[in-house]
C-alpha cells in the first residue's frame, strides 16, 4: 500500500464529507496511488457511516471523542502495520482536484530529504490562506487571537505568516497547517505521530517541529486545495478554552519566552526566505 489517508470528523455534515471523499476516491485516485482512506468519526452519532460505505472507505466511530491527535494516531499506527510509503492527514473541510495527491507524491519520491509537504491552500472564493508560519511565541498567539489589529499594524503578523515569501515558491517552513499534511511514513515512525496531550489545536505545530528535527518540512505552491477554515475558536468559548489549554501545553513543552531552539529555527527560515526573494529580484 503506497498512501494511507485519514480524516477525523466531528459533527460534520454528510454532504461536506461526500465532497471531500469525491476529491480522493476517483477512477485515477486509489487505483493509481493504492490509497487506503479511513474516516474517523468522533461525533456522538454515526451519521457519516453511510457516506463512507457509499465511497467504499473504512469508517471508525469513536463517540467518546478522544481528540484530534489521538484519533489520527489510530490511523497512523494502522499505516505502520500496512507499511505505507506516505500518510496523508486531512481536515474534513477540504476538497481538491484529482492531480493534487499524485503531484505531491511524485515530488516526495524525487526529494528524499523531505518528510512533510503541504500544498497551496485557498478559501472557497479563491483567496490564498497564509498558513505557512514561524514557530509561535506566546506574544504571537495572544496578540493574533485577542488583539489582531495591533498585531497586524506592528508588522508581527506579516513576519509570523511569512508574507515576505510571496507564497509563490517551494520553501522550507517551520510550521505548516494540519488541514493537509502529506508525510513520509518512515518519518512518522521516527517521531511517533501526534502528541496526544493536545486535544485540539497546536498539535500540528508540535508535529512539524518534531519532524523538522529529522527531515525537511516544505510548502509546495504548484497545486492547490480548498479549505473552508471555519476558525472554530473564534466562535465558540469551548473551543477557545481548548485552544488556550493547548497553547499552555505547547509552551510548557518547548519553552515560553526562553526557547533558544525556536529563535534559531525562525531566524534560519527568515534568512532563507530573504535570500530566495533577493535571488528572484536580481534575475
Amino acid at each position: 500500500m503506497q498512501v494511507s489517508c485519514a480524516v477525523v470528523c466531528y459533527q460534520n455534515s454528510p454532504q461536506q464529507i461526500a465532497q471531500l471523499l469525491s476529491s480522493i476516491v476517483t477512477p485515477t485516485g486509489p487505483k493509481s496511488l493504492e490509497l487506503q482512506l479511513t474516516v474517523i468519526d468522533n461525533s456522538p452519532c454515526n451519521d457519516l457511516a453511510e457516506v463512507a460505505q457509499q465511497f467504499g472507505v473504512d469508517y471508525l466511530h469513536l463517540p467518546g471523542n478522544p481528540g484530534f491527535g489521538k484519533a489520527h494516531n489510530l490511523a497512523i499506527h494502522n499505516a505502520f502495520k500496512k507499511n505505507t510509503a506516505y500518510h496523508l492527514i486531512l481536515n474534513p473541510d477540504t476538497h481538491f482536484s484529482s492531480e493534487v495527491i499524485p503531484t505531491l507524491v511524485e515530488y516526495l519520491r524525487n526529494q528524499r530529504d523531505i518528510g512533510l509537504i503541504m500544498p497551496d491552500i485557498r478559501y472557497p472564493d479563491g483567496r490564498q490562506q497564509l498558513l505557512c508560519k514561524l514557530l509561535p511565541t506566546p506574544v504571537d498567539l495572544f496578540m493574533r487571537r485577542f488583539s489582531p489589529k495591533l498585531y497586524e499594524f506592528c508588522g508581527l503578523q506579516a513576519k509570523y505568516e511569512l508574507h515576505r515569501s510571496g507564497y509563490d515558491q517551494i520553501m522550507d517552513v517551520p510550521a505548516l497547517s494540519g488541514c493537509f499534511m502529506l508525510i513520509r511514513t518512515s518519518v512518522l515512525r521516527k517521531v511517533g505521530g501526534f502528541d496526544e496531550r493536545f486535544f485540539m489545536y497546536l498539535e500540528d505545530v508540535d508535529l512539524c517541529r518534531r519532524i523538522a528535527k529529522v527531515a525537511r518540512t516544505v510548502y509546495f505552491p504548484h497545486v492547490s486545495i480548498t479549505h473552508e477554515y471555519v476558525k472554530g475558536s473564534y466562535k465558540s468559548w469551548r473551543l477557545l478554552f481548548s485552544h488556550v489549554k493547548s497553547a499552555i501545553i505547547y509552551f510548557n513543552k518547548w519553552g515560553w519566552f526562553f526557547d533558544p531552539e525556536r529563535r534559531v529555527i525562525n531566524r534560519s527560515a527568515l534568512r532563507k526566505i530573504e535570500s530566495m526573494k533577493t535571488s528572484v529580484e536580481l534575475q
